[in-house]
Formats: structure tokens, sequence, C-alpha cells
């Protein structure tokens, strides 16, 4: 029997998740620099915030797949015959 393949997610966009993740650390170093600009430091943390609440919703709906995979395979494992693993 053939094995099945797990097909990830997209792939492009867990590529994009962790270059805007990467994105947002590097605003937030730039924040941290004592010689920049007001006007700079203000539009890094306007694009940083923005980076920060996509994020947090592609993880929500990350942790809702989990879940829904999580659940799925409980209802298989509750579904599935008790084997006997002993002979008496």
């Amino acid at each position: 029997m053939a094995k099945k393949s797990i097909t990830p997610v997209k792939t492009g966009t867990m590529k994009n998740f962790e270059e805007r993740l990467d994105r947002l650390e590097t605003l937030g170093e730039q924040i941290r620099k004592t010689d920049i600009p007001l006007d700079e430091a203000l539009a890094a943390f306007e694009e940083g915030i923005r980076l920060a609440r996509a994020l947090e919703s592609d993880l929500e709906k990350i942790e809702s797949r989990i879940e829904i995979l999580m659940n799925s395979a409980e209802a298989a494992i509750d579904e599935s015959p008790d084997l006997e693993l002993f002979d008496e």
C-alpha cells in the first residue's frame, strides 16, 4: 500500500509569513535606535503595527487549522475498533 503524502499548507504563504516576521523584527530594531528621526520611527511603528495584526490573524488561522486536525485525529482514534494486544 502506498503511503499518503502530506500536502503542506501553501508554501508561499509560510514563506510570506516568515518574511513579514523578519520585517517586523527589523522594524523593531530600527525603532530602538536612538538616532532615528521621529517621523521615520513613527512610520516604522505604523508598519510594524500593520504587520503584527496581519501576523496575528495568520496565527489564528493556523491555530484553527491545527485544532481541526487534532480533533479529526481524536475522532479517528475514538472511532477505531479496540485491538486486542494480548491473546489470552
